[in-house]
C-alpha cells in the first residue's frame, strides 16, 4: 500500500491491515511520520515527536502482532497523545513555560492501557496551556491551526490532538475533556470525539486542571474507531479513587445503525439566540436523518442551561487555583533565575512560568475559595451543579439521547477569541452541563458551513450509557463519508516501506 493509502485508513481499518500482513506497523509510522513533516510548519500540532522512540516500538509490537501475543484491533497502530498526560521518559509541557523540562517518571494508566493493546505513540499534542482554553491559542509553544483553513483556530484544549487526526498525523490520539475540550475542537476539526462518563477512564498521569471535571477520552476519524479506543482505555484503576468499576465496557456491540423508537430529545434552551444559524440548521438536519431512520425526535425545555458556565467557571477555576499550587519552583518545572528569598522564588516563578489565561484562572478561583466568598460563589456553584444534574436526570427519564450542538459557531479566526476572554468561555455553553453532571458526550462530524469549515453535533448520553450515544452517533454517520481536510490529502506521507 502506498502511504496515501495507509494515511485514508481509520485505526481499525488500518489494525485489520496490519494482522491480515498487508501492512506492516512500522510502514504504518513511517507514513504518519512523513505526514507530520510535511504538515507540522503549517499546523504546529505536536510539542514533541518521538521518531526514533516510535519507530523502535513500532518494530518490537509487529514482532508481537506477528507472534500472535497481540492480536486486539489497534495493536500497531500509531496514536498520538495530549501534553497533559504523562508517559514516563517523554517530555509532558502541559503547553506550559513552568513545565517546559518536565520529564514523568511515570506512565498515565490510560497509556498503560493503550501500550497492553499495542498502540505506537508518535509523540505529544499541542494544547490550551494547563488546558485553560478553547482555541490552543494560550500554548506556550506556539498556536496550533485549523487542518480546514489555517487562517482559523482547531478549538481547544485538545486542539493538538483533533488537528493531528485531521491532518492524518496519527490514526487516533487522546485528549482530555474538562468541560468540551475533546467535543468542541472535534466539531472544528471535523473529527469525531468522546467524553465517557466520569470515572470511566482513570486520570492516574492526567495532570489535573479540574479534578471533579476532567476526563481522558479519544479523539478519531469515526465513531467506530473511538469504541473501540473506549474499550481499551475503560478500566478500574486502585492508583485513581474516583476510577469506577464497569461491566459493560464492551462499547463495539453499540456499532449497529438501529435506532428505531430511540427517543431523542433537543433542549429547546440550544437552539435560541446565540447559535449560528447554519450549526442550528444542521443539527435540525442530522435530526432529520434520525427520524427517518425510524427515531422519535422532540424538543424540550431542559432549564438550567443559562448557570452552567457560571457555575463551571466558579468551580473550575477553584480547583485549578488548588491543583497549580504545586508548581512553585521548588520541587520540579521551571524556577526564576533572580529572587530573593522563598517568597520571592514562589512569585517570580509563577509570575512568569504560567501564561495569562492561567494567571485570570487562579485568581479567579483563589478570590471564590477566600474568607467571605467561599458561601457567596463556591458553594452556590456546587448547589447550582447538583441542579444541573437533577435537570438531565428528569430529561433522561424522558429520552434515551439528547442531540444538540458542540459550539454556537464554526471556528473562528485566530486571535478573534483571546482578545474577549467573556465571548471564549460562552463558547462553552453546550457543552460544559455535561461535565458538570458527569456525563458521556460523542461528537461528530456532520456538515460544513458556506467557508467550507466543519460542523460537528453532539450526542449526550446518561451515565454510563456510552452505548446509547455511540449507537445514534453510528447510524448518524452512515449518511455521510467522512472527510479529510484538502491540504492533508498533500502531504508528503512518508516512504510507506522499509
Amino acid at each position: 500500500m502506498t502511504s496515501k493509502e495507509i494515511l485514508s485508513l481509520t485505526a481499525v481499518q488500518l489494525g485489520e491491515k496490519i494482522k491480515s500482513g498487508e501492512v506492516t506497523s512500522v510502514e504504518a509510522v513511517k507514513a504518519a511520520l512523513g505526514q507530520i513533516k510535511a504538515m507540522e510548519p503549517v499546523l504546529n500540532s505536536y510539542v514533541t515527536i518521538a521518531e526514533e522512540d516510535a519507530l523502535r516500538q513500532a518494530k518490537d509490537v509487529q514482532k508481537q502482532i506477528e507472534n500472535g501475543e497481540l492480536t486486539g484491533p489497534l495493536a500497531g497502530v500509531p496514536v498520538a497523545v495530549k501534553d497533559n498526560i504523562c508517559i514516563q521518559g517523554m517530555k509532558t509541557t502541559c503547553g506550559s513555560k513552568i513545565l517546559s523540562d518536565f520529564v514523568p517518571s511515570y506512565t498515565a494508566s490510560a497509556v498503560e492501557n493503550l501500550k497492553k493493546a499495542g498502540a505506537v505513540i508518535l509523540g505529544k499534542t499541542n494544547m490550551d496551556e494547563f488546558a485553560m482554553g478553547s482555541t490552543t491559542e494560550t500554548s506556550a509553544y506556539g498556536v496550533t491551526r485549523n487542518p480546514w483553513n489555517p487562517d482559523h483556530v482547531p478549538g481547544g484544549s485538545s486542539g493538538g490532538s483533533c488537528a493531528a487526526v485531521a491532518a492524518a498525523e496519527c490514526f487516533y490520539a487522546l485528549g482530555s475533556d474538562t468541560g468540551g475540550s475533546i467535543r468542541q475542537p472535534a466539531s472544528f476539526c471535523g473529527v469525531t470525539g468522546l467524553k465517557p462518563t466520569y470515572g470511566t477512564i482513570s486520570r492516574y498521569g492526567l495532570i489535573a486542571y479540574g479534578s471533579s471535571l476532567d476526563q481522558i477520552g479519544p479523539v478519531a476519524k469515526d465513531v467506530t474507531d473511538c469504541a473501540a479506543i473506549l474499550e481499551v482505555l475503560a478500566s478500574h484503576d486502585e492508583k485513581d479513587s474516583t476510577s469506577v468499576e464497569r461491566n459493560d465496557c464492551d462499547f463495539t456491540q453499540a456499532l449497529k445503525e438501529d435506532v428505531k423508537g430511540m427517543r431523542i430529545g433537543i433542549p429547546a434552551d440550544y437552539l435560541g439566540q446565540g447559535l449560528d444559524p447554519e450549526v442550528k440548521e444542521a443539527v435540525l438536519k442530522a435530526a432529520g436523518v434520525l427520524v427517518e431512520k425510524g427515531a422519535i425526535v422532540e424538543t424540550f425545555d431542559l432549564g438550567m442551561v443559562e448557570y452552567a458556565i457560571p457555575a463551571y467557571y466558579v468551580i473550575a477555576s477553584a480547583e485549578a487555583s488548588s491543583n497549580l499550587s504545586r508548581f512553585d519552583g521548588v520541587k520540579y518545572g521551571y524556577r526564576a533565575k533572580d529572587y530573593e528569598g522563598l517568597h520571592g522564588m514562589y512569585k517570580k516563578s509563577r509570575s512568569q512560568g504560567f501564561g495569562p489565561e492561567v494567571k485570570r484562572r487562579i485568581m479567579l478561583g483563589s478570590f471564590v475559595l477566600s474568607s467571605g466568598y467561599y458561601d457567596a460563589y463556591y458553594l452556590k456553584a456546587l448547589r447550582t451543579k447538583a441542579l444541573i444534574k437533577k435537570a438531565f436526570d428528569q430529561a433522561f427519564s424522558v429520552y434515551d439521547v439528547i442531540l444538540g450542538p458542540a459550539s454556537p459557531s464554526t471556528a473562528p479566526k485566530l486571535g478573534e477569541s483571546l482578545s474577549d476572554p467573556l465571548k471564549m468561555y460562552l463558547g462553552d455553553i453546550y457543552t460544559i452541563s455535561v461535565n458538570l453532571a458527569g456525563l458521556p458526550g460523542l461528537t461528530v462530524p456532520w456538515s460544513r458551513d458556506t467557508r467550507g469549515l466543519p460542523i460537528g453535533v453532539q450526542f449526550i448520553g446518561d451515565c454510563f450509557k456510552e452505548k446509547n450515544i455511540i449507537k445514534a452517533g453510528f447510524a448518524l454517520e452512515q449518511s455521510r463519508s467522512y472527510e479529510m481536510p484538502p491540504m492533508a490529502g498533500k502531504g508528503e506521507g512518508g516512504e510507506g516501506n522499509e
